[in-house]
Order: C-alpha cells, then structure tokens, then sequence
C-alpha cells in the first residue's frame, strides 16, 4: 500500500487531483489506522491512463465508464486494457476526421462569413442540427 504522497511522486500528478479522481470514482483508497488514505499499487496505473485520456481529451466520464467496466476481482489484464483503448480509438478517430476537416477549411470558412447554420459543413454536417429542432438548439442548455 501507497501513501497519497508517494503515489503522487511517482505519478507526477498533485495529491488534490488523487483526491478529485476519487471523489469522482475513478480510484479508490483504503483508510489506515490514523485515517490516512492508502492506495493499491494498481491505482498507479490508473493514474497513467487518466493523464493519457486527459492529454487525448478524453472526457473523465469516459474514463471512470471505461473503469467501472474492468473486474473488480482481479488485477486488468493487457486485454482489459486493449478493450478500453479499442473503444476510446474510435471516438479518436472520429475527433481526427473533424479536427482535419477544421483544418483543411478553416481559411475558407473564416472567409465566407455565410453564418449559415444549416449550409455550414463544419458547424452542423449533414444539418444535423435539423433533428433537434428550430432557433438556436446549439445555444439551449
């Protein structure tokens, strides 16, 4: 078992952000005696696949879904891992195909001004937008 301190020295991540990632789920700590939290050396793991999903962009949601579906009697295997990794790289894929479409015409629609919601192929594709509705659906909560 791992201090709180010790765990954030080696994974180079702030023992307040420990203690956000458990609040939310993600990882989870024994108490000692003293009442101080004791991680499994398995949550160093964790932690690195947290600040991979982070750098990615992979919402924390996704993360503790992804950590919710691993066994909880045993230790992850490498293809516990390779399913999580399997399902996260087609949501990076997609966020690829749109960040080069972005890029390709970035020049083109900065100069078009059309402001056309329903035309615009990067702001609405497909005008998918139509299937939520009339006025400003990206607007509403």
């Amino acid at each position: 078992m791992l201090s709180a301190g010790q765990i954030a020295q080696r994974s180079g991540v702030a023992v307040s952000a420990l203690h956000f990632y458990e609040r939310n789920g993600l990882i989870s700590a024994m108490r000692s005696a003293g009442n101080q939290r004791r991680y499994a050396r398995a949550v160093l793991r964790r932690v690195a696949i947290i600040r991979v999903a982070t750098e990615l962009g992979i919402p924390l949601s996704a993360v503790k879904t992804a950590f919710d579906s691993l066994p909880r009697d045993r230790v992850p295997t490498a293809s516990d891992w390779e399913r999580i990794a399997s399902g996260w790289r087609a949501m990076l894929d997609e966020r690829i195909t749109r960040t080069v479409l972005l890029r390709d015409r970035l020049a083109d629609c900065i100069g078009c001004g059309c402001l056309s919601v329903s035309a615009c192929p990067l702001a609405n594709p497909d005008d998918i937008a139509a299937e939520r509705g009339t006025g400003a659906v990206e607007l509403e909560p």
